[in-house]
C-alpha cells in the first residue's frame, strides 16, 4: 500500500491519467481490457488450456521490522550490520534506489521486495540467482513489474506481484510452469503466429495494509468520519463511501467481545469520535460504550475496501486502471477479525480469512477473478487477487520466510548455479 493509492493523492489529483503509449486502449471498459490482457497468451496457441495446466500460486512474507533495529532516518543503509553483503545480491540500480531512501524503515522493505522478487523468479524457471532479469511492463516507470530474458524480453507463464507496508512485505506469485523459445531471429518457436509477443494468461495482485498507522484520528476529530472518507472520493464510488460512513460489520468492546450489525441498529449510523452510546441489544442486554470504537471499527472496514482496491489494480498495473478506479466497486465487504500481536514468546498471528467479495465493474459483476483477505496481528490486512484463466487454481496461506535461512542462504547457495543443477 505504501506505494499505492494514498501517497498517489499527496503526489496529485489522480494516479494516473493515461495509459502507456505502448497499449491499445480500444476497449470498452476496463473489464474488456483485463481480459483482453489476460488472454492473449491462450489466443496463439494451439494447446487448449485445462486447469491442470495452470500452474501454482505461492504467497510469501517478510517481517523485516526486526532487522537492523538502531537504524536511524538519513542513515545510509550500506553502514547497517551485514548490508553490503545483503545489497551486492540486487542490482544496482535498486541499490541506489534502496540507499537513496530517506526513512531505514522504507529502505528495509524496498530491499526486502527486491530479494523477494528475484527469490521466486529464480524457483519459477529454475535459473540462478545472478541470472534474474527485471524490467516493468508498457510503461517503464509505473507498469508492472516482470522477468524478462537476456534480450530484455518478458518471459511468459510467470507473473508476480509485491506489496509492503509498515515493517511487512509480502508476496504473490504465479508459476504457468510453461515457456517458450526464441528462434535465432527473435521469433517465438511453437505457435500459429511467430513474433506475437505474449501477456501471461493468469494476473496476481497483492496489497498489504496497517490500519494503525496513519495519522487518521485528527482529520476525524475535524472533520468527523465523513469528511475524512470523502478525501478519497477520487477512488471509491458514492455507495463505496456511504457504506463506509453509515455501515459497520461489528464493534469490539473493550472486553473482546463484539457487537454485530443487528445489535447496534441504527446507532451504526455515528460518525463522531468521543461520545458516549448506550443501547439494548435484541437480547435484552444493556450496553455502554464510547463512540471511538465504532469509528475504529469503520476505518478497519474503510482499509478493508482499500486493500481490495489496491490488489485488484495490481493484476495489471495500477496506471492502467487509475481512470477507472470509481467504476471498481466492491460488494459484500467484511472486515476481517484480527489476529493476535506478537509478544516477547511468541509470533505474530494471522487472523480471520474472508473470501465472498464481490467484484463489479461499471455495474457488472466481475467473474474471472478471484479474491480474498486475511488480518495479521492487530493491525495488519492483505489481499490477494488472481484473474485470467484461474480455474482449478488454488490461492494459498501466506508462508513467513525469515530472511537469512530462507532467502539469503538460498541466494548464495544458488547465486550461480540453477535450483535442479545443485539440488
Amino acid at each position: 500500500m505504501a506505494t499505492g493509492l494514498i501517497s498517489s493523492r499527496k503526489r496529485g489529483p489522480s494516479i494516473s491519467q493515461r495509459l502507456p503509449h505502448a497499449l491499445t486502449t480500444n476497449f470498452p471498459d476496463i473489464s474488456s481490457l483485463m481480459t483482453g490482457l489476460a488472454n492473449t497468451f491462450s489466443s496463439h496457441s494451439s494447446h487448449v488450456e485445462t486447469p491442470a495446466d495452470n500452474g501454482e500460486i505461492v504467497c510469501w512474507f517478510l517481517d523485516m521490522r526486526s532487522l537492523w533495529p538502531t537504524a536511524r532516518s538519513g542513515q545510509d543503509i550500506w553502514n547497517m550490520p551485514g548490508a553490503a553483503d545483503t545489497m551486492s545480491l540486487i542490482s544496482t540500480a535498486e541499490q541506489k534506489t534502496i540507499s537513496g531512501k530517506m526513512f531505514a524503515q522504507d529502505a528495509k522493505m524496498s530491499l526486502g521486495s527486491a530479494l523477494l522478487k528475484r527469490l521466486f523468479i529464480s524457483q519459477a524457471l529454475d535459473i540462478p540467482w545472478s541470472e534474474v532479469k527485471l524490467a516493468r511492463k508498457g510503461d517503464a516507470k509505473h507498469g508492472k513489474p516482470c522477468a524478462v530474458d537476456e534480450a530484455g524480453r518478458p518471459i511468459e507463464g510467470i507473473d508476480f506481484n509485491v506489496s509492503h507496508q509498515a515493517g511487512l512485505v509480502a508476496l504473490i506469485g504465479w508459476n504457468g510452469k510453461k515457456r517458450h523459445k526464441y528462434t535465432p531471429s527473435g521469433s517465438i518457436e511453437g505457435y500459429i503466429s511467430p513474433g506475437t509477443t505474449f501477456s501471461t494468461n493468469v494476473m496476481v495482485g497483492v496489497d498489504i495494509v496497517c490500519v494503525n498507522e496513519r495519522d487518521d484520528y485528527r482529520t476525524i476529530d475535524q472533520e468527523g468520519l465523513d469528511g475524512w472518507v470523502d478525501i478519497y472520493d477520487f477512488v471509491f464510488s458514492d455507495e463505496e463511501r456511504w457504506t463506509m460512513k453509515y455501515d459497520v460489520d461489528y464493534v469490539t468492546l473493550l472486553d473482546g467481545t463484539h457487537l454485530t450489525r443487528d445489535e447496534l441498529g441504527r446507532h451504526d449510523r455515528e460518525i463522531k469520535r468521543n461520545k458516549q452510546i448506550t443501547l439494548t441489544t435484541p437480547a435484552g442486554k444493556r450496553v455502554t460504550f464510547n463512540s471511538d470504537l465504532l469509528v475504529d471499527a469503520k476505518l478497519r472496514r474503510f482499509y478493508t475496501f482499500f486493500c481490495y482496491k489496491e490488489a485488484y489494480i495490481k493484476l495489471a498495473g495500477e496506471a492502467l486502471l487509475a481512470p477507472w478506479l470509481k467504476q471498481l466497486e466492491f460488494f459484500n465487504v467484511r472486515s476481517p477479525k484480527p489476529g493476535m500481536p506478537a509478544r516477547c514468546s511468541t509470533h505474530g498471528q494471522w487472523g480471520e480469512e474472508v473470501d465472498d467479495v464481490e467484484v463489479h465493474m461499471n455495474g457488472q459483476e466481475v467473474t474471472d477473478v478471484r479474491m480474498k483477505i486475511q488480518s495479521y496481528e492487530e493491525s495488519f490486512m492483505v489481499s490477494t487477487a488472481i484473474q485470467g484463466e484461474i480455474q482449478g487454481l488454488k490461492v494459498p496461506g501466506f508462508t513467513k520466510l525469515d530472511l537469512k535461512s530462507d532467502v539469503l542462504s538460498y541466494a548464495h547457495k544458488h547465486l550461480d548455479v540453477s535450483p535442479s543443477e545443485f539440488d
